[in-house]
């Protein structure tokens, strides 16, 4: 019969050489046991330690086996020291009062080490100290001829106590005894038994152990019973604990990887070898760049080592998916495995394949991020007014988030404002590209994305059935992107040049028509589009359609507006006596805010000349209309020769009549000057307008050169004016100033748009308008555009209207002759002989009789009612002007005299006589002045009737 050890082996097989001699032993070990355990019941020694009841002769205690680390479980806590009792029923018990040696006497490890083949010390960690395996050896009768260390620690009874009494004698009842005795029997004829059982300690309290029965037999063949004894709570709590982990590890739904400290592995779940596509087999003793794709394996390496090196661990870390054939990605954690003494034991990983869950959140990014995208178009586009712009930010828009190359084509109705057509669209349909975007430059993208290129295109190509159906097309590949516009197209041969490979035809859609054309196209290693993009793109396109039909509908309304407006503004402006006048308007620049803004240059009698800029607050059709019948007002008024402050009363009583609308009062502002160059007077009012400007030149230049002639240049300054309250108004009285001008000074008017920004302050555009008109220009039209570039790019989108005038003091060489005349009736021969003389020095005798006749006439009836000196002044110009002035502020009314009245017929006859004749005020009297045509010049039409 061979030996047998089936408990883990506590004590050692005797040698098959010496048999006989081994069973002699163990019976003298035996009864020498029994016979000191009689002795010592009666008087226990003090101070006994563990092992020393054995004897020199006695069994050898056994050895722990190696250990198997099993990781997380506790270690035992139960070892309880119990005061000594007496053996149960029988003589040898200890007397009362005398302490019995400890359970497990002897010299004891300090806590956190085991025992090793030298002695204690080493720390503690391995399974044997978790679960304590206790050993007994009996014989065929179930006396106990050796109790082990351990087996004083479970049970608390010394081995001095046991050694060759019956096991019996622990079992709390029969009905355990009988069992303990099969189970003896059957592994006398088995071989092994195991199975719980119920033993008592030494304070007599039951313990349930788990027992393994072995037969040993010796040389001699004599049989010996093993018993291995553990705590069954703890066997069970560290099977409960491999079960978990074995459940765990094989049937987890994550891979699970555990490592040595060379970073080899060392068991792999099956999960984890699917993952992989590697058996577990071939992982173990491998690395993970021995295992996986080098790219993908030297990432993960690098993880690991940094675990392993630092503890620290590494959490739900994602990568791509290191198998090519298994696209996706994977969450990685990591962390470092020490024992229960902190020895590094290695690493331990798990891999959870989180495809789904990265797509997922992928697929949220990409949809805010296209909402965005949507969001930033809108807000780019929202205020703009320019099809062209908005064109162009939708092809910036795309590129190069969604595409490589956009191009965005539109009719040529949507770019210049006009109706939307109303027929289908054919190969005569008129296409503009007027927004590109690409991602590079060079020759190729010149050619396939050149702005402004008019495109055109075959009825059955691509862009011709989008056209006609209004049905976003997909195209990919060399033959459907060879179908886009028409064979041949050099785009095309460009577009294929570029590795163009996949491209989007979507319409632009207003009204549902289509008026527009949307190309994307992606080129190289980029994806190409799929449906999901196809609708995103569509969704842009309606949005930008919707907003290239605002920006036509702007541009016709505008259109229409700048056509009302410019056929309101003056046609031909003069070129009056003494006065060189340049002139810009330049519309809003926002949609249909075209403004009010206008000015006017009327000629009036005695070569003086009208300057007029005025501002209409508001914008659109109805600010634009209102302007026009402003300035006829205006007009009209100046026709009746009025001192600027008078006219803009009038104009300010006006108002009413002249607003946009009965709940709308009429808001303007107005800057009105007379410029007299006989006298080289400036007279000038405002209604809450901006001041104007006036440049006069430098002492020491040279004599100012006239009309044509270039600007020299001089010092500026802001002509401090009564502001005056804007027309409309009212509550403040209009004031006029009275300037004398230097020959060849420059006045500027303008409106506000020209000289006002949204972060500056009024009086630095005046400065920088001072500034540039203080320079030299070779002409007063070049002044003009020089102050037309130096406004901001930040100002308010408003009219501009500037008007330039340069002032001289008349023609050279033109006669003018003058007197002062008493108020008495010899003034009026006297005035006579004056024209007559004067007149033929001149050399026009042919006026002579007309103008002595019409010159009596007027001196009589200023003689008759004023009491001042009386003024009579002739200038000789394109026509003779007579005027004759008098301190009689009020003007002169012409009377219809009857047959039988001797006087009222001065002014009928001024009336007839006279080319043109009129009344004006002038300090505190007033000018009476007639015109008469030169001889040889064409006659006026009430003289030709």
């Amino acid at each position: 019969m061979s030996n047998t050890d089936h408990g883990g082996g506590g004590a050692r097989r005797a040698g098959a050489g010496g048999s006989a001699a081994a069973r002699a032993r163990l019976r003298r070990g035996a009864s020498r046991a029994a016979d000191r355990g009689e002795d010592r019941a009666a008087q226990p020694p003090a101070g006994r330690r563990r092992g020393e009841g054995a004897g020199p002769g006695g069994p050898a205690q056994a050895q722990p086996a190696p250990s198997l680390v099993v990781p997380d479980a506790a270690p035992s806590s139960n070892v309880r020291s119990r005061p000594g009792r007496p053996f149960p029923g029988g003589p040898r018990s200890t007397p009362a009062g005398t302490p019995a040696a400890p359970r497990g006497t002897g010299p004891r490890p300090e806590p956190g080490a085991r025992p090793g083949p030298g002695g204690a010390g080493q720390p503690e960690g391995t399974l044997f100290d978790v679960v304590k395996v206790a050993i007994a050896i009996l014989d065929t009768a179930g006396r106990v001829v050796l109790w082990s260390p351990a087996a004083e620690e479970l049970l608390g009874w010394p081995n001095e106590l046991l050694v060759g009494r019956r096991i019996d004698e622990l079992i709390p009842d029969a009905e355990q005894v009988v069992r303990i005795r099969a189970a003896i029997q059957d592994t006398l004829r088995n071989g092994r038994w195991s199975g719980l059982a119920e033993l008592r300690d030494r304070e007599g309290e039951p313990v349930l152990v788990d027992a393994r029965i072995s037969l040993l037999v010796d040389g001699d063949g004599t049989p010996f019973l093993q018993v291995n004894l553990a705590e069954a709570a703890t066997v069970r709590a560290v099977e409960r604990d491999l079960a978990v982990r074995d459940a765990l590890f094989e049937q987890s739904p994550l891979g699970i990887a555990i490592l040595d400290t060379d970073l080899r592995y060392t068991a792999v779940n099956q999960t984890l070898a699917e993952m992989n596509g590697v058996v577990p087999e071939d992982h173990v003793g491998r690395t993970t760049g021995e295992t996986l794709p080098e790219r993908a394996a030297d990432e993960i390496t690098a993880i690991q080592r940094q675990v392993l090196a630092t503890g620290e661990p590494v959490i739900d870390v994602t990568l791509a998916s290191p198998i090519t054939a298994r696209s996706g990605y994977r969450s990685i954690s990591y962390s470092r495995m020490t024992d229960r003494a902190g020895r590094v034991l290695g690493i331990s990983g798990t891999v959870m394949d989180v495809t789904e869950r990265y797509r997922a959140v992928a697929k949220v990014e990409h949809a805010r991020r296209r909402l965005s995208l949507l969001n930033e178009f809108g807000s780019r586009v929202g205020d703009l007014l320019d099809a062209s712009r908005i064109a162009q930010e939708l092809a910036g828009a795309v590129v190069p988030r969604l595409t490589d190359h956009a191009a965005v084509i539109l009719l040529q109705a949507v770019a210049h404002g006009d109706d939307l057509p109303r027929h289908g669209h054919d190969r005569r349909t008129s296409l503009l590209q007027l927004g590109t975007a690409s991602v590079q430059d060079g020759p190729e993208v010149e050619v396939m994305l050149r702005r402004g290129a008019r495109i055109t295109f075959a009825e059955d190509s691509a862009c011709g059935r989008v056209l006609r159906t209004g049905v976003p097309e997909l195209l990919s590949g060399a033959d459907q992107l060879s179908d886009v516009t028409y064979p041949g197209d050099p785009k095309m041969q460009a577009a294929h040049d570029l590795g163009v490979h996949s491209m989007l035809v979507v319409p632009l859609r207003a009204r549902g028509i289509v008026i527009g054309l949307l190309l994307v196209s992606r080129a190289g290693y980029r994806e190409g589009f799929d449906r999901d993009d196809l609708a995103f793109t569509v969704e842009l396109a309606d949005r930008a359609g919707s907003s290239l039909d605002n920006a036509r509908l702007y541009a016709r309304e505008r259109t229409a507006a700048l056509t009302l407006q410019r056929t309101l503004l003056p046609q031909q402006v003069p070129q009056p006596t003494g006065v060189e006048v340049a002139y810009r308007y330049v519309p809003g620049s926002s949609g249909t805010e075209v403004g009010g803004d206008w000015f006017d240059v009327i000629p009036l009698p005695g070569d003086r000349t009208a300057l007029v800029v005025g501002d209409v607050m508001g914008h659109g059709l109805r600010a634009a209309a209102t302007m026009g019948r402003l300035r006829t007002a205006v007009r009209v008024l100046a026709a009746l020769d009025l001192p600027p402050d008078v006219l803009l009363r009038h104009v300010h009583e006006l108002a009413d009549d002249l607003a946009q609308g009965p709940d709308e009062a009429l808001l303007a502002t107005c800057v009105y000057a007379v410029f007299d160059p006989a006298t080289a007077t400036l007279t000038v009012a405002k209604a809450g307008h901006i001041p104007p400007v006036l440049i006069v030149p430098r002492e020491g230049a040279d004599e100012p050169t006239r009309t044509g002639g270039p600007l020299l240049g001089g010092a500026g300054r802001i002509l401090e004016l009564p502001s005056g309250a804007p027309l409309g108004v009212g509550g403040v009285p209009f004031e006029a100033v009275e300037l004398k001008i230097p020959e060849g000074s420059l006045l500027a008017l303008c409106t506000d748009g020209l000289v006002e920004s949204r972060d500056k302050d009024l009086d630095v555009g005046l400065g920088r308008l001072l500034t540039v008109l203080e320079a030299p220009y070779a002409s007063i039209q070049a002044a003009c555009e020089a102050v037309l570039d130096t406004m901001e790019q930040g100002r308010e989108p408003d009219d501009v209207a500037l008007l330039l005038a340069r002032l001289g003091h008349g023609q050279a060489g033109t006669p003018t002759a003058g007197w002062t005349l008493p108020a008495e009736p010899t003034a009026v021969s006297r005035a006579r002989r004056l024209v007559r003389a004067t007149l033929v020095e001149w050399g026009v005798e042919e006026l002579t009789d007309t103008a002595e006749l019409l010159v009596s006439e007027l001196v009589t009836n200023a003689v008759r009612y004023a009491s001042a000196p009386i003024g009579v002044r002739l200038t000789l110009g394109e026509t003779l002007l007579v005027e004759i002035s008098d301190p009689l502020p009020d003007p002169p009314r012409e009377r219809h005299a009857a047959e039988a009245d001797e006087g009222g017929r001065g002014l009928e006859l001024v009336r007839r006589l006279a080319l043109r004749w009129g009344a004006r005020a002038e300090g505190m009297g007033k000018v009476v002045w007639f015109e008469q045509a030169l001889p040889g010049s064409e006659p006026h039409e009430s003289e030709a009737e």
